[in-house]
C-alpha cells in the first residue's frame, strides 16, 4: 500500500484530504505540526507528499526545496495561491504537479496516481542537475548513459546531494565514507575527493566540489556563486 503524507494546516481539509486518500486505498499519515517538516518527512519516508503552501511559521515553497534536495520521494502542491507566478515556483524547486484548491476528486486522485505512477522504480534514485544517481549500485545516469561509480565515489555524491545546497561538514563526509570520524586521517578524504572531481569532470558534469573554510565542502553548479550562499538562502522565498 502507497503511503501519503498530507501536510495541510488546516484541519478539516487534512481530514478531509486523508479520508479521500484512505477510501482510494492509500495510507495516509498527517502532518500536523509544522516545525521540522522535513525530518518528520525523511523519517517517515512516504511514497508521496502533498503539500500545502500557506503553512504557519514556516514557507511551503521551502519545505519543497529541502523535500527535493535531500529525498527521493514525489511532491504535489495542492494550495489555495492560484498565481501563475506561484506555479512556476514551486515547480522550478522540483514540485511534480501543482493543483489549486478547491480540486474535484477525480482530478486530485488522477494526479496522484499519475505521480506514485512516474516514481514506480525510483525509490532509491537521488536527482541532481542533469543527472540521477542510484544510492543502491551508485550507478550515474547522465547524458544518456550510465557509469557505475566506485563506492567511495558513490558515497560521496550521495552525502553532496542528500545536503542540496547546502555544506556538508567534513566529519559528515568522514562518517559516509568510513562509518566513523575517529582515527581518520583528513589526506585520506582529500584524496577521495579528489578521485570524485576527476570523475565527473570526465563525465562532463557543471557541478563542482566546493570547500567551505573551516565547515567542509559543497556540491555547485558551474557559475553559482560561493560566497554567503548558505546565509541568505531562506530569503529566496516570495
Amino acid at each position: 500500500m502507497k503511503r501519503i503524507a498530507v501536510v495541510e494546516d488546516e484541519p478539516l481539509m487534512r481530514e478531509e484530504l486523508s479520508l479521500m486518500l484512505s477510501k482510494a486505498g492509500y495510507e495516509t499519515i498527517e502532518i500536523s505540526e509544522f516545525n521540522h517538516v522535513t525530518k518528520q518527512l525523511e523519517e517517515i519516508s512516504p511514497d508521496l507528499v502533498v503539500l500545502d503552501l500557506n503553512l504557519p511559521g514556516v514557507s511551503g515553497f521551502q519545505i519543497c526545496r529541502e523535500i527535493k534536495g535531500r529525498s527521493p520521494f514525489p511532491v504535489l502542491v495542492l494550495t489555495s495561491r492560484d498565481q501563475m507566478k506561484d506555479e512556476l515556483h514551486a515547480l522550478e524547486l522540483g514540485a511534480d504537479e501543482y493543483l489549486t484548491k478547491p480540486c474535484r476528486r477525480e482530478r486530485l486522485l488522477a494526479r496522484v496516481s499519475n505521480v506514485l505512477k512516474r516514481y514506480e522504480g525510483r525509490a532509491n534514485l537521488l536527482e541532481g542537475p542533469g543527472f540521477l544517481l542510484d544510492r543502491q549500485t551508485y550507478t550515474l545516469y547522465i547524458n544518456n548513459s550510465s557509469t557505475v561509480l566506485p563506492k567511495n565515489q558513490g558515497k560521496l555524491l550521495e552525502t553532496f546531494l542528500a545536503r542540496g545546497d547546502r555544506t556538508a561538514a567534513k566529519d559528515e563526509l568522514c562518517t559516509a565514507l568510513w562509518g566513523t570520524t575517529e582515527f581518520i586521517d583528513e589526506n585520506a578524504l582529500q584524496v577521495n575527493l579528489t578521485r570524485l572531481k576527476k570523475t565527473m569532470a570526465g563525465l562532463g558534469m557543471k557541478q563542482k566540489i566546493i570547500p567551505v573554510r573551516g565547515v567542509g565542502y559543497r556540491l555547485e553548479n558551474e557559475g553559482e556563486p560561493d560566497w554567503g550562499k548558505d546565509m541568505f538562502r531562506n530569503k529566496e522565498d516570495p
